[in-house]
């Protein structure tokens, strides 16, 4: 199944969404004064972060009722993913930081560097394997990150494929949709108000 959380305020809701329609059976939906970011799903249950309010929640994956709300202190919440130990969340800047699962503290911070020092903007987070596959936001590039040093090792350019969307839908907006499915090693990528979703093919 393929969960999907959406951003705005008083618009902010998490449902699974039908892979052949596209259409959402919404399961969650936020109070009017929550803008909904990113969220993983770990242990039966759905995490989830907000983006200015520093409030993040807890549900549980069968019955979607609300068991934990939290807090953080990094300024905004964007991202978010885990590494089956941590939950890994960006926060706009170039740190990721990584929360115990049971307290929601944060355990550690990872700076995020390239070759041009570090690198802003991390948003929309997966793990996959070992790397934190991250897009940068208001570009065109995922990157990957090693989860262990914060370097960036490697990039996806998907310039070529948000041409072909605005093409369908000029309003289409930033990159921000990254999932991974294990089983055929394909990452789930789209964006903020974009019509389809690209199935993109692994290769080591």
């Amino acid at each position: 199944q393929l969960y999907e959380s959406t951003g705005n305020y008083k618009q902010s809701w998490i449902g699974i969404i039908d892979v052949k329609s596209g259409k959402p059976d919404k399961k969650i939906i936020l109070e009017d004064q929550y803008f909904g970011e990113g969220i993983t799903i770990l242990n039966n249950k759905i995490y989830q972060l907000t983006y200015k309010a520093k409030t993040g929640f807890v549900y549980d994956l069968k019955t979607f009722k609300r068991i934990k709300t939290f807090s953080y202190d990094n300024a905004e919440g964007w991202g978010l993913t885990h590494n089956n130990e941590h939950l890994i969340m960006s926060d706009g800047t170039d740190k990721l930081t990584f929360l115990d699962t049971v307290t929601l503290k944060p355990v550690k911070t990872l700076s995020v560097s390239d070759e041009n020092g570090p690198l802003e903007k991390i948003n929309e987070l997966e793990y996959v394997e070992g790397f934190v596959y991250a897009n940068v936001w208001e570009t065109d590039i995922i990157v990957r990150i090693d989860a262990a040093t914060g370097k960036v090792v490697g990039r996806i350019d998907l310039s070529s494929k948000i041409r072909d969307v605005k093409l369908i839908n000029p309003q289409a907006d930033v990159l921000n949709g990254i999932a991974y499915h294990a089983a055929s090693k394909s990452l789930l990528v789209t964006g903020k108000y974009w019509p389809f979703i690209f199935v993109l093919q692994l290769k080591k």
